[in-house]
């Protein structure tokens, strides 16, 4: 990981703790999905390093963060979320999120509207109403995400590796190591939590409270992305500054399925939003 360190931080009464790439840049969070861990974004960070901050912190009740009995909605989440860029002084960052992560990170801005800079929300869990239950015979997704921790806690990593490909051959090589033991972190406090949160079912209420820009990258639905043309459409109809970038041929992992795209996305909202660039444009007018 070359310069990166790790580090952990009290907040709301649970240690969090995060991994870093430092330096004297702009800070930029990346709050990872439900199940995974903040090394999950390692591949995104190498791209992005050189001119950001990068944090990645793991979640209440995964990676190598503390694990409570309870406190697993996305209200939790995105309170210690603010706790920590409060704890590491970090001014006006940048915020992005992955599913469960950008749950955490829409109701961050909503709920502290001044708090981060811009935010970006790959493929959020922005539900049309309730999710629609699976065909005869197969898992709910969340029965399915339990069932792949489970098997891969009663295995090793190289086991759990060897299925993850399987299931998604797209995925580049430098993502399965930090998935995989990421799998063998999530707590069975989180787990039991699982099936019964309900992530932003008031997302549309959230995004009238937003006020920083924000990028929403959606995916493919026939491939198993959330956010679908239509809610894309409504959620731009609350948010009228939204920016949306469709990637065709991704599903709900986005950026694992078209990573090249992805950060380019990524790179020229962020550079669009940077402070610094916003500094120089007022003090030159």
């Amino acid at each position: 990981m070359g310069e990166w360190f790790s580090g952990e931080t009290t907040v709301n009464g649970i240690r969090i703790h995060y991994h870093r790439t430092g330096g004297d840049k702009p800070p930029l969070i990346l709050a990872h999905g439900a199940t995974d861990s903040g090394l999950c974004w390692t591949p995104v960070t190498r791209e992005l390093e050189a001119d950001y901050d990068v944090i990645m912190p793991d979640a209440r009740g995964h990676g190598l963060s503390d694990a409570p009995a309870s406190g697993y909605t996305s209200a939790e989440h995105a309170a210690d979320l603010a706790g920590l860029i409060h704890a590491l002084g970090l001014r006006r960052p940048a915020v992005a999120g992955h599913s469960m992560g950008a749950a955490t990170t829409l109701r961050l801005i909503a709920d502290e509207p001044d708090l981060a800079r811009c935010a970006i929300l790959e493929d959020p869990p922005f539900w049309a109403t309730t999710p629609a239950a699976p065909p005869s015979g197969t898992d709910n997704p969340r029965q399915a995400i339990r069932r792949t921790v489970l098997e891969a806690q009663s295995s090793d990593v190289e086991s759990t590796i060897r299925r993850g490909r399987e299931a998604s051959p797209l995925w580049s090589d430098a993502e399965w190591q930090p998935w995989a033991e990421a799998k063998m972190r999530v707590s069975q406090a989180f787990l039991d939590e699982l099936s019964g949160i309900r992530f932003t079912q008031d997302w549309r209420d959230l995004l009238g409270k937003v006020r920083c820009p924000v990028l929403l990258v959606t995916g493919d639905p026939a491939r198993g992305a959330i956010v679908t043309p239509e809610l894309a459409a409504d959620a731009s109809g609350l948010l009228p500054t939204l920016q949306t970038v469709r990637l065709p041929g991704a599903g709900h992992n986005i950026r694992r399925e078209q990573f090249t795209p992805f950060v380019a996305a990524v790179r020229e909202f962020l550079a669009a939003n940077d402070d610094r660039v916003s500094n120089r444009e007022t003090a030159s007018a």
